[in-house]
């Protein structure tokens, strides 16, 4: 996962990188699996000046592919912090 974020930083994307669903081309996941879990870390390439990790979890459903509607709730509420702290920071555009 750190190797998909330092790739993002510098405007690449992994093989392992995918949209994340309903949350628009610029918030990705990266999946990846250990010992028989999969584990996800959600981001925003959205801004020109940041990558902003905005979630990072374990998968725990055996069945199904999508994220719980709990995960995808926090994330945006943390893309809406991010989007804060990039204008107050960054001074605004995109």
């Amino acid at each position: 996962m750190g190797h998909a974020l330092y790739l993002a930083q510098v405007g690449l994307r992994h093989r392992d990188v995918e949209p994340l669903r309903g949350l628009g081309r610029n918030v990705l996941e990266v999946i990846a699996r250990h010992d028989g879990d999969t584990f996800r870390a959600v981001y925003t390439v959205r801004f020109r000046a940041a990558v902003y990790v905005l979630h990072a979890f374990q998968k725990k459903a055996k069945r199904g592919i999508a994220t719980p509607k709990r995960e995808i709730d926090l994330i945006r509420h943390r893309l809406g912090g991010a989007e804060r702290h990039y204008r107050e920071h960054y001074g605004g555009g995109e």
